[in-house]
């Protein structure tokens, strides 16, 4: 049902500078206001008429100054309120107008940040070197890897690098007898490569679940016993995939000498050598040549056989049997004149020169033929091309229809995944791509026949047009309903109702999923890649700490649990980066931080709302002398307390740390002080109300 637009309403421009205005009201543009609004910012917009329908309820009411008219004109941004506003949205579906109110923005307001819409990769890269607080994206770009990896299969969710490292997100279901079952716990399968993201178990266990602010991150306990059924997800750097997933085929290499060996067993084999002279010489009447050169290549062959043993036999000088074949050669190829000069005399004169003349002959018209036979190659060259095509998977394959933008980034995220792919086109696409993979061009219907789709894994629908993808998504699930359909969509609305009506469907909504990329990009993160887990988009996100940030001066403990993300690389200025960094590192003014985190997480981060503390530890006694030391070390280190307050408590055992912490943190810390023989457990924190996180209409 299309909600009908209200007619433009007026409001008075708040004072605030921490605004943001968005320039293009279409899919985009609505999708990142409603994701700018979680944020509880003011939200103006701009659009050259009034949208004739809102993908988001209530989306109107939430913008706060609605401006009619086009955004390239100075005037209408400042009635906008540009001054005021913090960072401009440029998601218009022409890229000539962002381009010009991205200008026009910067020269009204040179401190505003501006996030443009545009796919002019080498001119994102100039304009972000010329402009400060500047960065381009578009939105194919960042909604491909969501397509590919949906039909890659459900053990691989995420797929990105990052400074030359490859990090994946996978999901596994643990089977009964695995080494994990029954004698790991969660913690335990963290490393310096590896991090837990997310743990579902068999038999749901109420008080294995932990309150956490984030909905997908740290919501398990990490002292929990891994059981037979249980889904851990876990992020790894530079895993093999392959040896997560062992089904998939790898591509034959022949060495150099292995394909001489085979080719030399060929021809000694008698009857193989036969069969293939045989189906060489039964060719189709169009290629009437072929079998011409044949017939003439015989000839010749025999011909200078014929001639190095006359000439040999014949000569009245003494000449070697190599001569009288090069003799042969030379006269079979138009050297007539210059042999029998040179051998002036013959047991048999007139017979030489007789058969002289019939090898001259035979040479003249094997040279003619094969001519004709280099120009037949030279004139169908194009067309031979054109049919030379890779051979389609015959299992476990993904279709990919319609190779537009998306679709070939789709097809170069599979293959370097090397995932058997065949792709679809209504028409040829360019000469390189049949190289790659195997395709099919025509009627679409057709084609799907064709591409092996009742034993394909997975369909990928991303033509431009919607309705037209879920035709081949229902289409595909006729013909195969065990498997995977991907839907490209443009509307929200559109996609939640297919979403619900057709479950066996993973409807993508392409604005939606850059649209979250654009809101974190505004408040000046640099978003690497996004990937959807559980239904939530997670975005991988660079922070490059200032002067008053909410992360600076904060331990990564702090940020992971208090913020609800996952830290995945840190680096301080002028040094290494650490993948999976630990826990105890403290922020800095200059470090480089890459989390996974949702929308939320970034509303958090960008608000400073860090999760309450609640959680407190119990030391009993040490064990040693030198757990006295080692205990504070740890407690310094974990907590960030003082050493040397750290030191004092510790003498003065037993006592209850006077440090909150978070209930991971505070787990952690029980653990590294049990192993440093000091007798410690964790105290339930008092029955209060529920811990609430701020939230939005919209969240």
């Amino acid at each position: 049902m299309v909600t009908a637009a209200p007619q433009p309403e007026k409001r008075v421009i708040p004072p605030s500078t921490d605004g943001f205005l968005v320039c293009g009201l279409g899919s985009l543009g609505q999708n990142c206001v409603a994701n700018l609004k979680t944020f509880g910012v003011p939200v103006h917009a701009i659009n050259d008429t009034l949208p004739d329908q809102w993908e988001v309820p209530h989306l109107r009411d939430l913008i706060d100054h609605l401006e009619i008219g086009d955004c390239r004109s100075a005037e209408v941004l400042e009635q906008a309120g540009i001054r005021q506003c913090r960072a401009v949205l440029l998601v218009t579906q022409d890229e000539r107008v962002n381009l010009e109110a991205a200008l026009t923005a910067r020269v009204l307001n040179p401190r505003v940040r501006l996030v443009m819409r545009s796919d002019k990769q080498n001119l994102n890269e100039l304009m972000g070197q010329q402009l400060q607080n500047f960065v381009a994206f578009e939105p194919t770009q960042l909604a491909a890897p969501a397509f590919a990896l949906g039909a890659f299969g459900e053990e691989l969710i995420g797929y990105f690098s990052l400074d030359g490292h490859r990090f994946q997100v996978v999901k596994q279901r643990l089977e009964p007898g695995q080494p994990w079952c029954d004698r790991r716990q969660i913690h335990e399968l963290d490393n310096s490569r590896r991090r837990v993201l997310c743990h579902t178990a068999h038999h749901c266990d109420p008080e294995a679940v932990a309150e956490s602010p984030s909905t997908l991150f740290y919501t398990w306990l990490p002292d929990t016993l891994l059981r037979a059924g249980d889904e851990v997800v876990m992020i790894d750097c530079n895993a093999d995939l392959r040896a997560l997933y062992s089904d998939i085929p790898t591509p034959m290499r022949q060495g150099v000498w292995q394909g001489v060996g085979q080719a030399i067993a060929r021809l000694t084999n008698w009857p193989t050598l036969k069969q293939s002279f045989l189906s060489l010489w039964q060719t189709g009447a169009e290629q009437q040549l072929r079998r011409v050169a044949i017939i003439c290549g015989v000839t010749v062959v025999t011909l200078c056989l014929i001639g190095t043993l006359l000439l040999d036999a014949n000569a009245a000088e003494d000449i070697s049997m190599f001569q009288a074949f090069l003799y042969t050669f030379i006269t079979l190829f138009g050297g007539y004149g210059d042999v029998f000069e040179a051998l002036e005399d013959f047991d048999h004169p007139r017979l030489m020169q007789a058969f002289g003349v019939l090898l001259t002959i035979a040479g003249a018209a094997f040279v003619g033929v094969l001519y004709a036979l280099l120009t037949e190659k030279l004139l169908t060259l194009r067309f031979e091309f054109r049919e030379r095509r890779l051979p389609v998977p015959e299992k476990d394959h993904v279709v990919v229809i319609w190779l537009g933008r998306v679709g070939r980034q789709v097809l170069d995220m599979l293959q370097e995944l090397e995932q058997p792919v065949v792709g679809i086109a209504p028409q040829a696409t360019d000469a390189d791509m049949l190289t790659k993979i195997p395709l099919l061009t025509g009627d679409v219907t057709v084609a799907l026949d064709k591409a092996n789709l009742t034993t394909a894994k997975s369909v990928v629908a991303v033509s431009e047009d919607e309705i037209q993808n879920l035709e081949m998504g229902l289409l595909a699930h006729r013909l195969n309903p065990h498997c995977r359909a991907i839907i490209r969509t443009y509307d929200q609305q559109f996609t939640d109702r297919v979403a619900q009506i057709f479950p066996f469907a993973q409807v993508l909504c392409s604005s939606a999923l850059s649209a979250e990329a654009f809101a974190g990009a505004a408040f000046g993160e640099h978003v690497i890649g996004l990937f959807r887990l559980y239904d939530q988009t997670v975005l991988v996100t660079q922070y490059d700490l200032e002067t008053d940030d909410t992360l600076s001066g904060r331990l990564l403990s702090e940020v992971a649990y208090g913020y609800g993300v996952v830290p995945l690389w840190h680096q301080h200025d002028g040094q290494p980066g650490k993948i999976m960094p630990a826990e105890d590192a403290r922020l800095q003014v200059g470090d480089r931080l890459v989390v996974l985190a949702t929308i939320g997480g970034l509303r958090r981060i960008e608000q400073g709302h860090l999760a309450r503390k609640d959680w407190y530890i119990q030391l009993e006694k040490t064990v040693t002398a030198n757990a006295l030391f080692d205990g504070a070390a740890e407690i310094a280190r974990v907590s960030g307390y003082r050493l040397g307050e750290a030191r004092e408590f510790m003498a003065h055992l037993p006592g209850t740390l006077p440090v909150p912490l978070y209930r991971h943190q505070a787990l952690r810390l029980a653990r590294l002080l049990t192993r440093a023989q000091v007798k410690a457990q964790v105290i339930d924190p008092p029955v209060t109300a529920p811990t609430e996180f701020p939230s939005s209409p919209l969240s």
